[in-house]
């Protein structure tokens, strides 16, 4: 009984101890207030780390991404007491960019779930985080801009001559796969199998009515806007036959849509948010794209224009880089922070 207890008492015992240990700073800023970094949100941001490269940091990269966090809050220090701010509204239309972005390789828009998938997979972090960790660094971006906006501002546009290299050097990089616009009829599944049936039942009375009738699917597609209706219809957008697009739509989908011509319907499709019937609209075939060319269908940006852009996005980060350094170096100095190293060998 004796040697029970005092186990249960080591556990009760051990769990406000390993709290404490989380709340200990591993790093101080104090630029305009003192402000800690937690061994605990370092180690969050540790772990998220490690998730995504697969391996355990070592004790130096430990340090180093305390030393990333550091400079994040003391530029954000500077930027408060400097009157530097992001409203809801910009992280909102940064939140959307993501959002069209995803629509356009998806060619629809995406659902939440969906989304956050997305967002999960490419952060490690769920929305709400993400969300912060965006404002977290568009922040810094408004703040390098606000003090060294003459620099940034300074980069030089590409030549076409320029381009026309880059081009010559990607060119085989650069084929739009096979590619399909599509009208989709959409009857969700529902939420237990009780709606999975019913939308089964309505699913396969529409398939008889159409019967692969292009007009017919017309017909039937403007009554998704009825009340009641049970259905969804609409443009779908724009839908490239690749890995991506199989994630998100399955197999199943992208060899019933591709096996269509122009104009013709689909078979009944059990996709993944519901049963589907389509209509193609318009086929593309795989091709090799030109400096002229539509990069992405759906959009008015050209091959040349995307080769543009990326090129002055290369020349803008590596100044951004250049102010970043040089903005840290000056936060740095003297007695803005403090690291604990001592409280960050776990």
């Amino acid at each position: 009984m004796k040697r029970t207890l005092s186990i249960l008492f080591s556990i009760f015992i051990a769990v406000p101890l390993f709290s404490q240990a989380g709340l200990q700073p591993a790093a101080t800023v104090n630029l305009i207030r003192t402000e800690a970094i937690t061994v605990g949100q370092l180690r969050t941001e540790v772990e998220r780390m490690q998730r995504s490269t697969n391996r355990t940091l070592t004790q130096a990269e430990r340090l180093q991404v305390l030393d990333v966090m550091i400079n994040e809050r003391l530029v954000i220090q500077a930027s408060e007491r400097d009157r530097v701010t992001i409203t809801d509204n910009e992280v909102n239309q940064q939140m959307q960019q993501f959002r069209t972005s995803m629509a356009q390789q998806l060619g629809r828009q995406p659902t939440d779930a969906e989304f956050a998938q997305a967002v999960t997979a490419e952060s490690g972090l769920d929305v709400p985080a993400f969300r912060d960790q965006l404002r977290r660094q568009m922040l810094v971006q408004k703040y390098l801009i606000h003090r060294k906006g003459d620099l940034i501002n300074s980069v030089r546009a590409p030549t076409d001559a320029e381009i026309t290299a880059e081009y010559t050097l990607r060119r085989s990089e650069l084929v739009r796969p096979d590619t399909i616009r599509f009208t989709m009829i959409l009857v969700p599944y529902g939420a237990d199998a009780a709606a999975r049936q019913r939308a089964r039942t309505l699913a396969d009375s529409l398939v008889r009515e159409i019967n692969n009738d292009p007009s017919r699917f017309d017909e039937v597609a403007s009554r998704s806007v009825a009340p009641n209706s049970g259905f969804q219809a609409g443009d779908a957008g724009y839908i490239p036959r690749n890995p991506e697009a199989r994630q998100v739509l399955g197999q199943e989908f992208l060899d019933a849509a591709f096996a269509l011509r122009q104009g013709q319907v689909s078979r009944l499709i059990e996709g993944v948010q519901g049963f589907q019937i389509i209509k193609v609209t318009e086929n593309y075939a795989s091709r090799q794209l030109e400096m002229t060319d539509i990069l992405q269908l759906g959009t008015r940006i050209t091959v040349r224009d995307y080769i543009g852009q990326m090129l002055l996005t290369q020349r803008q980060q590596a100044i951004l880089s250049q102010a970043s350094q040089e903005l840290v170096t000056e936060l740095r100095t003297g007695r803005s922070f403090q690291v604990f190293e001592n409280n960050i060998n776990w």
